[in-house]
C-alpha cells in the first residue's frame, strides 16, 4: 500500500487549488511503497479544464531527478476541479500509460478536497479503487 504523509497530501491539494479552473498534474516518486518526492508539472493540454498533459520538459526533468535520487515512479496525480467524488474518466483510462503506477485524482467541488487512488489498466480499459495510507494518521 502506498504511503503519503499529510504534508504531501496538503501540497497536492494546494497545487490543485492554484490550477483551478484547469486540472493540475504531477508525479510522486519514492522508495518501495513510501512517497518521498512530489513533482508538480505544468498542464499543457489544449483543453486543460477537462484534461491533463504534463509538459514534456517537466516530465523529463522529474524522471531525471528521480533517477538521481534513486526513486521510482510510484504514482501520478491530477485533479478534477468539478468533482466531489473523483473517479477516472474515459480519457484517464485511455491515457493510463503506466500500469504499475497508482493514479491519484483530487476532487475539488466539495467543501474539502477529496483524493482517491486507483489502479488503471489502459490495455484492459478498466480501473479499480485502491487504498493508500497517510503516515502518522
Amino acid at each position: 500500500m502506498l504511503t503519503l504523509n499529510s504534508n504531501q497530501r496538503q501540497q497536492i491539494f494546494a497545487y490543485a487549488r492554484r490550477a483551478v479552473p484547469a486540472e493540475c498534474c504531477g508525479l510522486i516518486g519514492g522508495d518501495g511503497e513510501r512517497a518521498t518526492s512530489l513533482y508538480p508539472m505544468r498542464n499543457v493540454a489544449a483543453n486543460a479544464d477537462s484534461a491533463y498533459e504534463a509538459a514534456p520538459e517537466d516530465l523529463f526533468a522529474a524522471q531525471r531527478q528521480m533517477r538521481e535520487r534513486g526513486e521510482q515512479l510510484l504514482a501520478i496525480y491530477h485533479s478534477h476541479p468539478r468533482a466531489t467524488q473523483p473517479q477516472p474518466s474515459e480519457t484517464d483510462v485511455r491515457l493510463a500509460y503506466y500500469p504499475q503506477a497508482i493514479y491519484f485524482i483530487v476532487g475539488l467541488a466539495a467543501e474539502q478536497p477529496v483524493m482517491r487512488a486507483f489502479k488503471i489498466s489502459e490495455a484492459e480499459c478498466r480501473w479499480e479503487e485502491v487504498e493508500y495510507a497517510l503516515a502518522g494518521e
